[in-house]
């Protein structure tokens, strides 16, 4: 059982060089996903007249974020894996792939990141950057269900393509997917929720820089529980119940750890 392999971490791994170097790269990727996904939105909301609420801006969005993701997965693979997410690291952490301590400090690293790009988009624009919310007709419960099942789909595929050990070398393959599930859902929950799958950049940022905190639990809830079943489901199923023998090392999104 995965649930079996969770563990809190030592105190000092949170002042170790290379968990710092892991937070800072966290804090990068994060800024660089969330200063281009979401300047995206703004570019496209001063050259329309009705922005981002138009098919061609719902689909200017899904390009950009999928775009976004690949790069900062792929700047922050051979570092910390790359999570760029709260809920990818929560669903790390309940699959036994990163300790407690370990993911508190990516997740901090994210919410900063998050912020700063935010920050920074509204000083260099000089405008604001908005904020997630459900759309008029979408009730709390039917959001809140769209951000899990998202959610988990996204952390799904980083399993399967990043922390699988039977992944192979693929390489490429894991941002690109990673990057491609994003924009899929953006295309699929953009109309109704935003397409969330991610606290840090939804709420935690744009939440903070706009002020904006309506229905801000659902957009924590939802991320954290889809990607604690996909976690969970995947580790459990698709890795410990398998014919086929693991590495005797088991690259982790954060680190290695032995079988």
């Amino acid at each position: 059982m995965p649930i079996s392999r969770i563990a809190i971490g030592s105190p000092q791994e949170a002042t170790q060089a290379g968990a710092l170097k892991a937070a800072l790269a966290e804090f990068i990727s994060t800024l660089i996903f969330v200063y281009a996904g979401q300047g995206s939105g703004i570019a496209f909301g001063k050259l329309s007249v009705d922005g981002v609420t138009t098919p061609a801006g719902l689909v200017a969005a899904a390009i950009a974020h999928a775009f976004a993701l690949f790069v900062a997965v792929s700047v922050g693979a051979n570092i910390s894996g790359g999570h760029v997410n709260p809920a990818v690291t929560f669903g790390a952490f309940l699959g036994g792939n990163i300790t407690l301590l370990r993911g508190v400090l990516y997740i901090i690293a994210q919410l900063l990141g998050s912020s700063v790009a935010c920050l920074l988009l509204r000083f260099t624009t000089g405008l604001g950057t908005g904020h997630f919310g459900l759309v008029a007709g979408v009730s709390i419960w039917s959001g809140l269900v769209m951000e899990i099942v998202m959610t988990c789909g996204l952390v799904y595929t980083v399993y399967a393509t990043a922390v699988d050990p039977k992944k192979g070398d693929i390489g490429t393959i894991a941002p690109i997917a990673i990057g491609f599930i994003v924009g899929a859902n953006i295309l699929v929950g953009g109309a109704f929720t935003g397409a969330s799958m991610n606290p840090a950049r939804s709420r935690s940022g744009r939440a903070l820089v706009s002020w904006s905190w309506t229905s801000h639990w659902v957009y924590w809830v939802g991320p954290l529980i889809g990607g604690g079943i996909a976690g969970i489901v995947y580790d459990l199923f698709f890795i410990n119940s398998t014919h086929e023998p693991a590495p005797k090392h088991r690259l982790l999104i954060g680190g290695w750890r032995r079988r």
